[in-house]
C-alpha cells in the first residue's frame, strides 16, 4: 500500500512557483504581490494565514496584509475589497474564509476582481471551469490531481467517486476529474447506499467534513483514496473523513492527514498568484 505524501509535491510546485516568480521580475521588474485579508480573530485562520504567508516568502511573492482583528462590517470589507481591485501593484487576494457569523461570504467572495481570484472562488473562476476553460482553479481540488499525477495514478478512464458537493472542493474537483475523461459520480448526505457508491470507485475523493466517514468496508480492494478531510477530535488529534487504518487494508493508495492534501492547498495558491499576476503584467 502506497502513501499519497502531499510535501514531496508541494516542493515540487513551490520550486517551479520560484523559478516562474523570479523570470517574471527579471522580465517585468515588478514583484508578484498578494493581498491577505483577514477578518476576526480564528485561529485556525491566523495559522492558515501565517503558513501562506512563509510560503509566499520563499518563493519570492510579495504579500500586504489587510487585517481585522476587531471584525468589520460588509461595507468595511467590501470597500477594502474595491481598493485592491483598483491597485495595479497587488495582483492576488485572499479572503481568508470562514467570515465571522453575520457576514456574507458570497457577496464578499463575488466583490473580488476575477483577474486577481487567487483562491478560484469567483462564480466567473468556477463558471470557466464548468465551460473547460479553466482561469483561477480552486486550490485544494488542485492539488489532489496535482498528487495524482505526481504518483502516476492513471484519470482517463477511472470511475471516480466524489463525496461531497460544497464549492470549495466538492463541485470544483468533480468537474477537474470530469475534464481528465473520468466518470465522475457526486454523493452527499442525502446519497442513498452511499457505501455502495464508494466502492464501485477507482479513485474515490472525500471531502464530508466529518471525521473517519468512509471506512475500510466502503472502499474498493485496489482503489486510489484521496482524503481532504481535516477534523480535529477530542483527544487533539488530527483526523480525515476517512478510517485511515482500515482503509489503509484495502487501498492500493491512500493521502495520510495531516500530510496529505493540506501542503498542496498553499503551493497551489502560490502558483494561481504568479499566473495572476503573469497574465495582468501581460506576460503571459
Amino acid at each position: 500500500m502506497q502513501i499519497l505524501h502531499g510535501r514531496p509535491v508541494a516542493d515540487k510546485v513551490l520550486a517551479e512557483v520560484k523559478a516562474g516568480v523570479a523570470a517574471l521580475k527579471q522580465k517585468t521588474g515588478v514583484e508578484p504581490t498578494l493581498a491577505v485579508i483577514l477578518v476576526g480573530e480564528d485561529p485556525a485562520s491566523q495559522i492558515y494565514v501565517r503558513n501562506k504567508k512563509r510560503a509566499a516568502d520563499e518563493v519570492g511573492i510579495a504579500s500586504r496584509d489587510f487585517l481585522f482583528p476587531q471584525g468589520c462590517t460588509q461595507a468595511e470589507l467590501l470597500d477594502t475589497i474595491r481598493r485592491i481591485n483598483a491597485d495595479p501593484a497587488l495582483h492576488g487576494i485572499l479572503l481568508q474564509l470562514p467570515l465571522p457569523k453575520g457576514m456574507d461570504e458570497d457577496q464578499a467572495v463575488a466583490a473580488i476582481a476575477p483577474q486577481k481570484d487567487a483562491d478560484g472562488l469567483h462564480p466567473m473562476s468556477l463558471g470557466n471551469l464548468l465551460g473547460g476553460k479553466p482561469t483561477a482553479v480552486p486550490c485544494t481540488p488542485a492539488g489532489c490531481i496535482e498528487i495524482l499525477d505526481h504518483y502516476g495514478i492513471p484519470i482517463e478512464g477511472a470511475e471516480a467517486v466524489m463525496v461531497g458537493r460544497s464549492r470549495l472542493v466538492g463541485k470544483p474537483l468533480a468537474q477537474l476529474l470530469l475534464a481528465r475523461n473520468a466518470t465522475v459520480t457526486m454523493c452527499h448526505t442525502r446519497t442513498r447506499d452511499l457505501a455502495a457508491h464508494c466502492r464501485r470507485a477507482d479513485i474515490l475523493c472525500v471531502a464530508a467534513g466529518k471525521p473517519r466517514v468512509i471506512t475500510g468496508d466502503m472502499i474498493k480492494e485496489g482503489a486510489v483514496v484521496i482524503d481532504v478531510g481535516v477534523n480535529r477530535l477530542d483527544t487533539g488529534k488530527l483526523a480525515g473523513d476517512v478510517d485511515f487504518e482500515s482503509a489503509s487494508q484495502r487501498a492500493r493508495a491512500i493521502t495520510p492527514v495531516p500530510g496529505g492534501v493540506g501542503p498542496m492547498t498553499i503551493a497551489m495558491l502560490m502558483k494561481n498568484t504568479l499566473l495572476a499576476a503573469t497574465r495582468q503584467l501581460g506576460a503571459a
